[in-house]
């Protein structure tokens, strides 16, 4: 299959409202992604419907928990539990965020998780603390990991790569591949680079290898009030920027597969499948045309 082959595969986040739809419904997405930490308990109704929703779609599992840029080693006990739904599920991708999540007390010695996806400077230092963790993961789990880039409500003066810069050589150096969060690109243009959206996706994905990218993510966010600040929410139908950067995502880098999040204010299961048909359908045009 070329990189601009037509065949893509489309899916949607899977979340708890949906689990009868998707069981009960045609099939109309080719996979489905679920948070990894839902799923970490030993038994029970969640993890029993997503064995029988495995037998009938590819999932993808897509951590938020892992702080893979912590100083923090990445607890054993959640190493083991993600290495436990691994062998259960058996996904066809694996992912997480280009972040940090766990810190520690200083007076207490304490380990506490931050509870979101917090951004970090791309400095020489955190790049190398990354790289150390990803291997370390990739190599407990003998699995490839997929870094998604992150959206972000600070910047800092000390970073001397930019994210998209960043996440090239934390690919390099550790053979993981790159999770292309298109309105993650969109909610840090807004906020920091002066919202020229279209500008700001061709600048990202023009620095990005083409054979780098093994996974879209597509979402929208609510709208906030002139100069405050735009939060990726997840609780709105893709926007007409992020379908934009999505034509130029497929031109650079293909086939890859595409999946709409949708987790805040959660629609019916036909609206969240409704967007990523519009997703197939974006992608046949642009592909098709590429194949010509």
């Amino acid at each position: 299959m070329s990189v601009h082959s037509k065949d893509i595969l489309v899916g949607v986040g899977l979340r708890h409202p949906h689990f009868t739809d998707i069981l009960t419904s045609a099939k109309q997405v080719d996979f489905v992604e679920v948070h990894s930490e839902n799923f970490f308990g030993q038994g029970g109704a969640a993890l029993s419907v997503l064995n029988q929703v495995r037998e009938a779609y590819p999932v993808s599992l897509h951590s938020t928990s892992m702080g893979l840029g912590s100083l923090q080693d990445i607890p054993a006990s959640y190493l083991t539990r993600l290495k436990q739904l691994t062998q259960t599920i058996d996904p066809f991708l694996m992912s997480e965020h280009a972040c940090f999540t766990w810190g520690q007390l200083q007076m207490q010695g304490q380990l506490i998780h931050s509870g979101d996806l917090l951004p970090i400077a791309h400095t020489r230092h955190n790049l190398n603390r990354m790289c150390e963790q990803i291997d370390k993961v990739q190599s407990y789990l003998g699995r490839e990991l997929i870094i998604e880039n992150v959206s972000a409500y600070v910047k800092f003066d000390e970073s001397y790569l930019s994210e998209a810069e960043f996440l090239t050589q934390l690919c390099k150096q550790t053979g993981a591949k790159i999770l292309l969060d298109i309105n993650n690109i969109a909610v840090n243009s807004l906020n920091f680079e002066g919202g020229n959206i279209q500008k700001s996706v061709t600048n990202y994905i023009n620095t990005l290898p083409v054979n780098s990218v093994a996974q879209i993510h597509l979402a929208g966010c609510s709208a906030v009030p002139d100069g405050q600040m735009v939060i990726d929410d997840h609780a709105r139908p893709v926007s007409d920027d992020v379908w934009q950067g999505y034509q130029q995502a497929l031109t650079r880098f293909g086939a890859v597969p595409t999946l709409v999040e949708w987790d805040s204010d959660l629609p019916a299961w036909s609206v969240l499948v409704g967007e990523a048909e519009k997703a197939r359908a974006i992608a046949n045009t642009v592909l098709g045309a590429s194949d010509e």
